[in-house]
């Protein structure tokens, strides 16, 4: 029976140092077999269960089994010192370290000559438990009685090199440099001297001891930090290649706690461009260490750019974070305020400025064009023109300067001249503006904007023939453009060109670019339901024309459902089939979203005046004319003459009429409109008298 264990044992101990994994599977399948036979000589002799118990613990599925068979011992012989060292091995195993320094501690005051693992047990549980002082001195205390104990050079010397003292540091670095004198093939040790050679820009014998560390290990953990360590020091020489190999290696021998690998290949992700595998392994790093300031900076990085609304709102909460953290970081100030300004322009006005300030504090540096001409661009939309102009101008300054030594700065150049004509046309100086654009089209040909607002001044002009060249312009250097398309079919339904304006419109919708564009769609749907406001007695055309505008806006529904304009339109088109009340639910909806939308308010108007509910309609129209519209709207005065018609008000119409007609004095349907008018009042006078 003797002999069984011992030989078994003998197995145990060559297996544990077996580096061929075929060979140690052998030798682990020879000591199970010598365990089984002894089973059937004594199952229950002390020695025997001792034996197999620890012979369990090399299988991480059976510790449950090397458990019962140490309390088997123990209810035996309570005082058994091999049972209890067992216990306090599986108990640490466990993670239980209290439980584990009880049962090294009990071993230790039954026999105080006991072999150096036990201190060194003490050791690793005081190290667990945050006991740093009684750690070391366990450490130290195992050094003293077994100096070449490998295990406690490395614990020891870990130790020191966490110290923030140099001298300390040296130590660590000696301390594992003996453990290595004393087995050179120890993973753990290699992997620690390939860490402090890392550190010391020593790549290549870092690369040299990972190495050998990864050979001479079947831990997957140890095998994880051996990639990695491998992958840092590729990365440091910027050979990305073999970089982004160990840093996926690493990944796959890691446990799920050992996310450092992902942060690495995050940054090889990158590198390649691929921005959406980078960010899953950002998103690892973040789930395991969420205050994890270096990954959130970064996901909110790549966030900022994604088409992805629900990634740019993570985005912004994250470089929000950064910011509260690190309020000096210039980037992340940048950043935010890049993403702020799609919701919030005073934000981003504010988050740009923080950064301009941190930017001024060190006198060497310069504020780049970029990022004025982007506070140029916010102070436009907030109608601060006068400080968004003198902005543009220092950003033009600045680039012109920078553009002697970098030549990318002349397109930036290009970019300011087109915005300081933008802010001319917002201040009315339509020729200075006209000049800017024209300018510019002399040295780039092909800018096709500059043609867009050259025809857009011509058209608000009322010179649509111009417009139209203009437009017409910059479809020769892009026969695609949506842009010019929509501004040219828009040319063409003013001048009541139906035909005209729709195949502009279907030009932009066979584009498969442009195949779902909203407003493409928008517009072909309102050609149809002007089509159910001329005469027609064909009451199917007229079905088949109001089905063909409910098809487009329902169409835009599908993808943008929140589109004010698409829902508009449906109320629109079931006003006209006579569902006024479902109508009317529409565009009160459409308005408690924005205010800000003046057909949305003049249809409710009509819809008042379609239910009778005159003074209602009357304030409406009056509301829509104070609001949105500087000069004397025709169409909106003959709105609001019509309901004073419809009410009873003659002499409010007469008034309103008038006002129309110094506007339009040729304009029939207001002639006719106020000849009732005048009818009426007529009528009403002579009854009165």
């Amino acid at each position: 029976m003797r002999a069984l264990d011992m030989l078994a044992a003998y197995y145990v101990q060559i297996a544990k140092r077996e580096k061929n994994k075929d060979e140690r599977i052998k030798l682990i399948s020879r000591a199970t077999q010598l365990y089984t036979t002894g089973d059937k000589i004594i199952i229950h002799d002390v020695n025997h269960l001792l034996g197999r118990a620890f012979f369990c613990l090399l299988d991480s599925n059976k510790i449950d089994q090397a458990d019962t068979q140490f309390n088997f011992v123990l209810n035996q012989s309570l005082n058994n010192i091999p049972a209890q060292l067992g216990k306090a091995y599986i108990a640490f195993n466990r993670k239980d370290y209290r439980g584990s320094l009880t049962y090294f501690k009990k071993v230790l005051r039954s026999n105080p000559n006991c072999p150096t693992d036990v201190r060194l047990g003490l050791a690793h549980c005081f190290l667990k438990l945050g006991n740093i002082e009684k750690a070391r001195l366990s450490f130290e205390r195992t050094i003293e009685l077994d100096s070449k104990c490998v295990d406690a050079l490395v614990g020891l010397g870990i130790m020191k090199l966490n110290s923030e003292c140099l001298s300390d540091i040296e130590l660590g670095v000696n301390l594992l440099s003996e453990a290595y004198k004393i087995d050179p093939t120890n993973p753990l040790v290699l992997n620690h001297l390939s860490n402090h050679f890392f550190f010391k820009k020593n790549y290549k014998t870092s690369q040299t001891l990972a190495y050998h560390a990864l050979q001479n290990t079947e831990n997957e953990t140890i095998k994880a930090k051996s990639c990695y360590n491998i992958a840092k020091c590729f990365h440091a020489e910027n050979d990305y290649e073999l970089a982004f190999q160990y840093y996926y290696q690493a990944t796959q021998f890691a446990s799920i706690k050992f996310v450092i690998p992902y942060f690495g290949l995050g940054q090889m992700y990158i590198n390649r461009g691929d921005i959406e595998n980078a960010a899953q392994c950002f998103e690892k790093v973040l789930k395991t260490v969420p205050n994890s300031n270096e990954s959130m900076k970064i996901l909110g990085l790549l966030y900022a750019d994604s088409k992805n609304q629900q990634k740019r709102d993570i985005a912004k909460i994250y470089l929000k974070k950064i910011t509260e953290y690190d309020p000096d970081d210039i980037e992340a100030w940048i950043e935010l305020a890049k993403i702020l300004e799609r919701s919030d322009v005073e934000e981003a006005l504010s988050a740009y400025n923080t950064a301009i300030n941190l930017m001024q504090k060190n006198p060497n540096n310069t504020i780049p064009p970029e990022i004025l001409n982007n506070v140029a661009a916010l102070n436009y939309r907030l109608g601060n023109l006068d400080q968004s102009f003198s902005q543009l101008e220092e950003s033009l300054s600045l680039s012109k300067k920078m553009a002697i030594t970098n030549q990318d700065y002349n397109s930036i150049i290009v970019t300011i001249n087109y915005n300081l004509a933008r802010i001319l046309e917002a201040q009315f100086q339509f020729q200075k503006a006209e000049i800017y654009y024209k300018d510019i089209l002399k040295e780039h040909p092909n800018y096709i904007d500059c043609y867009l607002r050259l025809g857009c001044m011509a058209r608000d002009r009322n010179q649509i023939d111009l417009a139209s060249n203009w437009l017409k312009e910059a479809l020769r250097i892009d026969n695609d453009n949506s842009d010019a398309l929509s501004l040219l079919g828009n040319l063409h339904l003013s001048k009541k060109e139906w035909n005209l304006g729709q195949k502009k419109f279907e030009h932009i919708l066979k584009n498969p670019s442009t195949l779902n564009d909203s407003y493409a769609l928008i517009a072909l749907g309102n050609v149809w339901l002007q089509t159910l406001h001329e005469p027609n007695k064909n009451k199917d055309l007229q079905k088949k024309h109001e089905n063909y505008a409910m098809q487009f806006y329902t169409k835009v529904l599908r993808h943008e459902p929140g589109n004010i304009w698409a829902a508009n339109g449906v109320g629109c088109v079931l006003a006209h089939q006579g569902y006024i009340n479902e109508a009317g639910d529409i565009f009160f909806q459409v308005r408690e979203a924005t205010a800000n939308f003046p057909d949305i308010c003049l249809n409710i108007a009509h819809i008042y005046i379609e239910q009778k509910q005159f003074l209602s309609g009357i304030q409406m129209y009056e509301y829509c004319i104070k609001t949105f519209y500087k000069y004397d709207n025709v169409d909106v005065l003959q709105y609001l003459g019509c309901a004073y018609y419809k009410a009873g008000k003659f002499k409010e119409a007469k008034a309103v009429f008038s006002k129309a007609r110094r506007v339009a004095p040729q304009d029939s349907v207001l002639i006719y409109n106020f000849a009732k008018t005048l009818q009426k009042l007529a009528s009403q006078i002579l009854k009165d008298e």
